[in-house]
């Protein structure tokens, strides 16, 4: 039977917070932004050596340009033929080298601050001390990965692949408030670029044809994709075009943001965008991208996670709500799936990918023992 987390084992972990604190510290300042191989590796090599000190077995994932991807294994003293859990998270963050400078790790009235502290570098302290808190009923894999900023693109194939095998994702992305995340939308990116004819605008116009109007007139249509009513949303979030005020610009580019409720949205947004054209005939349109992180829809074993981690909140005094978003996570990949997915899991506070992200320390004890009692839940797949 599992040992059910309580209010000594919550003294514990608050007993352990300077530890926890100092490691937090010790993470967020080695910085490790997206895209920088050598940064990453330091934090990786950092929390791969705290998992090796806690039994955890651990392997590395070197990835093309981009930093390793860490797997860790913890099993459980007895062993059984339950299906692992996994423990998700990255150790990316949006955050430039120098960014400590100005914006340093800092502990004051109850918040800690400094960059990625969030998002998420304290979900994986939090990880390592819901392991130390019970005994495991069942393998539990840790997997975090270096590129969940700038979309998972070198990561996705090995999250899907190591959680295929697992009963339940338990994702350490910030709470929402206080709430855990059983939803999230599918994010999609698309590039528009038009091409038209340079001229003189002053001795040649009528021989023109302004990739820039051609493109005002698109991202007009476009707009109208949005479809708040069913969640769909379109935004062109950058335009770039021309080179001169005096040229006719034969160039337009615009980045397009869409994110959408439900995985069965896409077809239909992909071929609203395929069939976008130029008025103009003399000009070109060129559609690339698309939806790159699925969806992760409210689904019956996702809420069936949800219910038996409020089960457990109640006995911490907490009343745990549920919400969605409308960001994405690597959460997003394993619910897709179909693997019972809780995502929102890690710490509470506010500031992600902002000058003031923080923090507030008050809420960790609690956050990690609930993180502790779903561990030990029997999630046996």
């Amino acid at each position: 039977m599992p040992v059910q987390i309580d209010k000594k084992n919550l003294k514990t972990l608050q007993k352990r917070l300077p530890f926890a604190i100092s490691r937090l510290r010790e993470l967020v300042e080695i910085e490790s932004p997206s895209g920088d191989q050598v940064a990453i590796n330091k934090a990786v090599t950092l929390v791969a050596g705290w998992c090796a000190a806690q039994g955890g077995q651990v392997r590395r994932h070197p990835r093309a340009g981009h930093g390793d991807i860490l797997e860790a294994w913890f099993h459980p003293k007895v062993k059984n033929r339950a299906k692992p859990l996994m423990i998700l998270g990255h150790l990316d963050t949006v955050w430039p080298l120098g960014t400590l400078a100005k914006m340093p790790f800092k502990h004051e009235k109850g918040c800690i601050y400094g960059p990625g502290v969030l998002d998420m570098k304290v979900g994986v302290i939090m990880a390592l001390e819901a392991l130390q808190v019970l005994p495991l009923q069942q393998p539990v894999v840790l997997l975090l990965t270096s590129d969940e900023e700038i979309g998972s693109t070198v990561s996705r194939t090995l999250i899907e692949k190591i959680a295929a095998k697992c009963a339940a994702v338990f994702v350490l992305e910030p709470a929402q408030g206080l709430a855990y995340k059983t939803a999230r939308k599918g994010v999609g990116d698309y590039r528009l670029e038009v091409t038209g004819v340079a001229a003189h605008s002053g001795v040649d116009f009528e021989k023109g044809h302004s990739a820039i109007l051609e493109m005002a007139k698109i991202v007009q249509k476009v707009a109208l994709i949005t479809d708040l009513s069913h969640g769909i949303t379109v935004n062109p979030g950058i335009i770039q075009g021309g080179t001169r005020s005096n040229v006719i610009a034969a160039q337009a580019i615009a980045n397009i943001d869409v994110r959408i409720a439900k995985a069965s949205q896409a077809a239909a947004l992909e071929k609203k965008f395929k069939a976008l054209k130029c008025a103009d005939p003399h000009c070109f349109l060129t559609v690339t991208g698309g939806i790159n992180r699925p969806p992760m829809e409210r689904r019956a074993g996702t809420v069936a996670l949800f219910k038996k981690a409020r089960k457990i909140a109640a006995t911490l005094g907490l009343d745990l709500q549920e919400a969605s978003t409308g960001g994405g996570s690597d959460g997003n990949f394993t619910a897709a799936l179909g693997i019972p997915t809780l995502d929102g899991m890690g710490a509470v506070g506010t500031g992600a990918h902002a000058s003031h992200e923080h923090i507030e320390v008050k809420h960790l004890p609690t956050r990690i023992a609930l993180l502790a009692g779903m561990l030990n839940a029997g999630d046996r797949g």
